[in-house]
């Protein structure tokens, strides 16, 4: 991978390995209920151990207010980590100091060592100099896999890689390659489907996906705020009628760097949101005032469908729908199936992220074949609205 120090240039055999990860996982009852975070971390342990590296993760776990608490340790993580890794992982009850001293003085060649939430210590999310330091005690190099809170200036996302020598994991450099992949040297043409509740939230993504792709496909609510700029009655969806002016100007900036906006035809309208509540399809121009946009219509999934067989990439963050009710997850559902089917032909590259997405993704049975998904979230979100992540920017090769 260009532009990063990756694996491939790091040295690791009989040294202490400080790597970033991402653990902050989804819990109920004590129990990981994903563990799709930690199976993106294996392979780089597992190829660190293998070459004979003392591992040891630094992580973050929830929002600790006023230092430790039970209820945001990493140990009940650290008990889960062997079955996922094939191999022991030692615990240390701090980060810093003599705790943390004398567990890695303890690890062998090809141990790991998990070391409790750095952000116990208020000093890691304001990145301090001497916090810094003391990490930095514990390792001879600095390996980042955490993609994810990249776009934290904190300690142990940014500034450990000013004083250590620093490289990227094998998760962070796959999430690099496929967002360079999608948008900085994308194959064209290219579709971004940007979908989500408000415009409000989606300002600088859209500006940005405006001057990089070449359709930009918008779905749900959303996409209400844009057909009301229109003149069209949306009747009770969601919809920011004190963004109309907003969604005129984005449709003409897009318009003048050659990106063109597409919106749903015709919809999925109801009078309730719930499951399997009475609905009906109509154009979008004959929404009744008691009735809500729930779904794109069937011809709207069609002209989106033939907008990405024409495609050769796709980026998608957002669904088009109410996606977690039934029936009005058919248009994304049926959009992700064609996805999917033009991946696995070779026809097109695909890269989505954020939250809902991925769910809805999983759940259409269509993210194992996309190209790349993202778990980053906020990340992934500040990466296309052009934003410098300052957990990247440490990493890469400065030219002199």
């Amino acid at each position: 991978m260009s532009g990063f120090r990756t694996l491939d240039q790091a040295d690791v055999k009989s040294k202490r390995v400080l790597l970033r990860v991402d653990l902050n996982l989804p819990m109920e009852n004590g129990r990981i209920s994903d563990a799709t975070r930690i199976e993106r971390i294996v392979p780089t342990i597992r190829e660190l151990t293998g070459k004979g590296a003392r591992v040891i993760l630094l992580a973050h776990f929830g929002r600790p207010k006023n230092g430790p608490d039970e209820e945001n340790s990493l140990k009940p993580i650290a008990a889960a980590l062997p079955e996922h890794l094939g191999a022991p992982v030692a615990f240390a009850s701090d980060c810093i100091g003599a705790i943390a001293q004398d567990a890695v003085a303890k690890l062998k060649d090809g141990e790991i060592l998990l070391l409790e939430n750095t952000r116990f210590h208020k000093a890691e999310e304001k990145n301090d100099k001497d916090f810094v330091a003391s990490l930095a005690k514990l390792g001879d190099l600095y390996v980042n896999d955490a993609f994810s809170a990249a776009h934290r200036a904190h300690a142990s996302t940014e500034g450990l890689a000013h004083v250590l020598p620093a490289f990227a994991g094998r998760g962070m450099q796959a999430e690099l390659e496929a967002l360079t992949k999608a948008l900085e040297t994308p194959n064209r043409p290219v579709a971004a489907i940007v979908g989500g509740a408000k415009v409000s939230t989606k300002l600088e993504l859209l500006g940005n996906l405006s001057k990089k792709v070449d359709f930009i496909i918008i779905g749900g609510g959303m996409a209400n705020t844009f057909l009301a700029a229109q003149g069209h009655k949306v009747g009770k969806s969601l919809c920011e009628h004190d963004l109309l002016d907003t969604a005129r100007e984005i449709v003409a900036k897009a318009k003048a760097a050659k990106c063109e906006i597409v919106l749903p035809s015709d919809a999925v309208a109801a009078k309730e949101f719930k499951a399997h509540a009475p609905s009906r399809v109509t154009d979008v121009g004959h929404v009744q005032d008691d009735e809500m946009i729930l779904d794109m219509g069937p011809r709207s999934t069609v002209e989106v469908e033939k907008i990405l067989s024409a495609c050769k990439t796709l980026v998608w963050n957002g669904p088009f729908g109410a996606f977690e009710l039934q029936p009005f997850d058919a248009g994304t559902n049926a959009v992700a199936k064609t996805a999917a089917a033009l991946t696995q032909k070779g026809a097109l590259v695909t890269v989505a992220g954020g939250g809902d997405t991925v769910s809805a993704l999983n759940q259409s049975g269509a993210a194992e074949h996309f190209t790349y998904i993202s778990t980053a979230g906020g990340a992934f979100l500040e990466w296309l609205e052009g934003k410098v992540l300052p957990g990247v920017e440490a990493l890469r090769i400065k030219s002199n």
